[in-house]
């Protein structure tokens, strides 16, 4: 009988959260403090009736209302102070589970309600990030969003920022939001500038709408890595694409089930991709709205999709090489994490109980 792996011994592994919203990762108790500190209306003033109103780690059945919970956590995220400590927060929150690197993704103009400029949003939370690199060593970087569902002049002023703050804390630009009806190609402008000034480009694509959403994404928009893509199974041309030319899929497994992108994690496409050779990386998407860890994603994987070991190692071993890096950075990361995935072998896992 294969050994079963404990959650424990996933989060001493090295790991990467390439796709984490920001504003979806906020600890509850500072929901609650932050709010409390600037007189915000909440729907709920203890956590357990916080977590019902926001539907935490429940199914949602649409993006659209999965997307609600964000209503309340932007309520809080509209002072410089708040900004840095949540990035910081969440920052601290994954190097407890061992991830060495994070990027992450927010829209700097969702956090101007109450006058801040958008350069200020951004220092804010890299502030932040540096912060909490220095005391937990975690390395965090900045992938700025324009909203799908929003003007594409706001897009464009997004790609704006991203160009200034290249080199600077972010790597690269998305494009978030609700997905059906509101297609990339409306933002192709936002994605000229970036690409024009060699910035990453990832995209949420075939999550709420079919593989259409991809192709237009790599093809028209020049997305580097793909933001769910739980649909690209649908077109097996386009997948065989994405895979000879390595482009990576940031798996959210979870937060799919949550917005009815798939049924549940049994028959989520994810192995599928991983036998087939893709580059999988597994994220959290939402520490908060989806309840959850990179460790637990990935031990998700393992005990309802049936990945063994080596399986998550191969995962692991893709986020690093999918990370918006310097090759020589990514190189160097490399080879530290395969040294110590080869410490963890099937022989030194527990015995499964019968």
């Amino acid at each position: 009988m294969a050994k079963t792996i404990p959650l424990e011994l996933i989060e001493k592994l090295p790991k990467t959260d390439l796709h984490v919203h920001l504003d979806g990762s906020l600890r509850l108790k500072t929901i609650l403090d932050l709010a409390d500190k600037q007189k915000v209306e909440l729907p709920s003033y203890d956590e357990d009736g916080l977590r019902e109103a926001m539907n935490l780690g429940k199914n949602c059945g649409t993006l659209v209302e999965y997307l609600k919970a964000f209503d309340v956590t932007l309520r809080v995220m509209q002072t410089e102070e708040s900004l840095t400590r949540i990035a910081y927060e969440l920052a601290e929150d994954a190097a407890k589970e061992n991830v060495r690197y994070m990027e992450v993704r927010y829209a700097p103009m969702l956090h101007t309600q109450r006058g801040l400029s958008l350069t200020r949003v951004v220092e804010a939370v890299l502030s932040g990030l540096r912060a909490a690199q220095k005391e937990h060593r975690i390395e965090s970087n900045l992938i700025i969003c324009g909203i799908r569902n929003v003007s594409a002049a706001s897009s464009l002023e997004m790609a704006e920022l991203a160009v200034a703050y290249k080199n600077r804390g972010v790597v690269g630009f998305d494009l978030a939001g609700a997905e059906y009806d509101h297609p990339a190609k409306h933002h192709k402008n936002a994605f000229q500038l970036v690409r024009d000034n060699n910035i990453n480009v990832t995209i949420h694509a075939g999550e709420a709408y079919g593989p259409e959403s991809i192709a237009q994404a790599v093809h028209v928009c020049g997305a580097h890595r793909i933001g769910h893509g739980c649909r690209l199974r649908e077109d097996g041309d386009l997948l065989h694409y994405l895979n000879d030319h390595r482009i990576p899929l940031e798996c959210c497994p979870s937060s799919n089930v949550q917005t009815g992108a798939v049924r549940d994690l049994a028959t989520h496409p994810l192995k599928l991709y991983a036998n087939l050779g893709l580059r999988v990386t597994v994220n959290t998407d939402n520490r908060l709205v989806t309840d959850t860890s990179v460790s637990r994603e990935l031990w998700l994987c393992h005990t309802q999709m049936g990945l063994g070991l080596d399986d998550l190692k191969q995962i692991i071993t893709s986020g690093f090489k999918s990370a918006f890096l310097p090759f020589h950075v990514k190189q160097q990361y490399l080879r530290s994490v395969t040294a110590e995935l080869k410490a963890f072998t099937e022989e030194a896992l527990p015995d499964a109980k019968a």
